[in-house]
């Protein structure tokens, strides 16, 4: 009886340790199992994750690179292009300065011949270059040269028919440059409150040169030119988002108005003092019954009213 209970306890004893032993082999086999999956899934996914990551970045990177040398490249050729306007505008405003009373229709003819030279051959070159583009990305490449063009177009307009060239009368200028099917190139205000601004200067000069060539009457003209388009633009800089480009600019004009209003003002006053220095003896001269019969204030240009009519619409809108 003793041996039959002994050998029923090895029995469970022995079938205890195949138990725990294929229990142990379950668990070990389970385990192997899970990290050969785990390492397969990390290998299946991380490895060809990192590649395409890695390529698809450089991809993306030399895109941006392409990107932005061809825009420095177009912004090189826009600064050659406005350069070439700025000195070629600049030699329509010197031949302007030429005017007399002798030689006005001639000086004018040439300046228009050359202005339409700056227009045909250097503003045609920021026009292909900036069509369809975002203007303002490369405003500050050409403004300069716009500015300067705005200048001298405004200029020579005042110096044959005594008016104001505007913005659209500009801008429907350099519609035939464009390609009609793209986005055309349109002075934007800015820049042409800009040029206009350094027109009031070369105004001033032309002031001056008037009086020293005897032309006073024409010269207090040019004076109350100058005086309202600085009254309008002092109106409308304040209410300017982008109004620091300006404001050095309306110092400066506010200089050129003090100047042709003391010329002006020098030669109706004290108009008799010439008359001796120029040998003005003759009732016909320029100078004789300035303190008599003469008008102090300034007369109103023909047309002068383009000037409110165009700064007007644009103080509405702000």
């Amino acid at each position: 009886m003793l041996l039959c209970s002994s050998s029923a306890a090895i029995r469970r004893i022995s079938v205890s340790w195949l138990i725990m032993a294929n229990n142990s082999n379950f668990k070990s086999h389970r385990l192997s199992r899970s990290d050969d999956a785990a390492v397969a899934l990390e290998s299946s996914t991380k490895g060809p994750r990192t590649m395409s990551t890695h390529s698809s970045l450089k991809d993306v990177f030399s895109s941006y690179a392409d990107h932005l040398n061809a825009l420095n490249e177009k912004r090189e050729r826009i600064v050659k292009a406005s350069r070439d306007v700025t000195m070629n505008s600049k030699k329509v405003i010197f031949q302007v300065h030429r005017i007399s009373k002798a030689n006005r229709e001639e000086v004018l003819e040439k300046a228009e011949k050359d202005l339409a030279a700056v227009r045909d051959q250097h503003i045609s070159r920021l026009v292909k270059e900036l069509q369809g583009t975002d203007f303002w990305k490369l405003r500050r490449a050409y403004s300069p040269g716009v500015q300067e063009y705005v200048e001298a177009a405004t200029f020579f307009k005042f110096c044959q028919t005594g008016t104001l060239l505007n913005l659209d009368e500009i801008n429907a200028s350099l519609l035939s440059l464009s390609d009609p099917s793209l986005e055309p190139l349109q002075i934007n205000l800015l820049d042409y409150l800009l040029g206009l601004a350094d027109l009031t200067g070369e105004l001033m000069r032309l002031a001056i040169g008037r009086i020293s060539d005897g032309e006073v009457e024409y010269s207090e003209r040019i004076c109350q030119f100058v005086r309202d388009i600085y009254r309008e633009l002092t109106l409308l800089v304040p209410l300017m988002d982008d109004g620091s480009d300006m404001k050095p600019k309306m110092d400066t004009m506010l200089q050129s108005v003090v100047k042709i209003e003391n010329a002006c003002f020098s030669v109706r006053v004290r108009g008799s003092e010439y008359i001796p220095l120029l040998g003005s003896s003759d009732p016909s001269s320029f100078l004789v019954g300035l303190l008599t019969g003469g008008d102090v204030s300034c007369s109103r240009f023909k047309g002068l009213g383009v000037v409110e009519e165009m700064f007007e619409p644009i103080l509405k809108d702000l």
